[in-house]
């Protein structure tokens, strides 16, 4: 079983990036964040038409979150993080695919830091923490995966010393990110490559693709039902470099069929 998370920064400006992409790698189930379409923009049929079946949560303009797959048996569990009623970004879906959990999530980027909207992120982590808590009680295979806006370490950025002051590289959220680690999740991209230089974000600015300058920010956290059938885990780093691409790549796993 293969898993995917991309980031695709737009999804129907980017459609036929996503289409060629998935005709090339055939993952079984795609996590896609940063949907930036309503609802009932969401490009359905295209994506049908592609051999996938789709749920989503659409928002106007920003964030908005995706399962894709190739089965037909998608059973949506979650739409939302709970915690909070009045938070209306469409950041977090979840559904029951061929016996696994499967959380897409776009966890807030918190610039400009410090100010509201890192409030809000170390919000968010609060609440995602508590859920994640909460998914370690079932009796079933679970994984996390999406945009996390967070460098875990200093071997997730080219030149770390010029993010000190991101809300993505700031102490307190790396903090929060392995604080869910300890509950029990594994990181499955630095499992299978502990000592690599990985990234799966590369800005448009500075020829930052061309000079490999990127970040590490999206990931798969795996429960222990999961880590014990995690085969492989890779970035589609070319497909950043493809024309009207995402700044993010497109991040998988393969798994071991029970």
């Amino acid at each position: 079983m293969k898993i995917a998370t991309y980031n695709v920064n737009g999804i129907n400006g980017r459609l036929p990036v996503l289409l060629r992409w998935l005709e090339q790698t055939s993952p079984d189930v795609v996590c896609l964040q940063e949907l930036k379409a309503p609802q009932e923009k969401f490009p359905e049929q295209a994506i049908l038409d592609a051999g996938y079946h789709a749920i989503w949560h659409g928002e106007k303009s920003w964030n908005g979150v995706a399962i894709l797959s190739r089965s037909a048996d998608i059973k949506e569990t979650r739409r939302g993080l709970p915690g909070d009623p009045e938070d209306i970004h469409s950041r977090y879906i979840e559904a029951f695919i061929n016996g696994v959990v499967i959380g897409c999530l776009y966890l807030p980027n918190g610039n400009p830091a410090p100010g509201p909207k890192l409030e809000y992120k170390m919000l968010w982590l609060e609440r995602f923490t508590a859920h994640a808590k909460d998914l370690l009680k079932y009796d079933l295979p679970v994984v996390l995966a999406g945009d996390y806006n967070v460098i875990p370490t200093e071997m997730d950025a080219y030149k770390p010393e010029r993010w000190v002051k991101d809300a993505l590289f700031r102490p307190e959220v790396r903090s929060a990110f392995q604080e869910i680690i300890a509950l029990g999740w594994t990181d499955a991209l630095r499992k299978m490559h502990p000592n690599e230089t990985i990234y799966t974000f590369f800005d448009y600015f500075r020829n930052a693709y061309g000079r490999n300058a990127g970040l590490r920010i999206d990931h798969f956290l795996l429960n222990n039902k999961l880590d014990s059938r995690l085969l492989a885990a890779g970035v589609d780093h070319d497909v950043r470099g493809w024309e009207k691409s995402s700044d993010h790549c497109p991040v998988w796993i393969t798994l071991k069929n029970e």
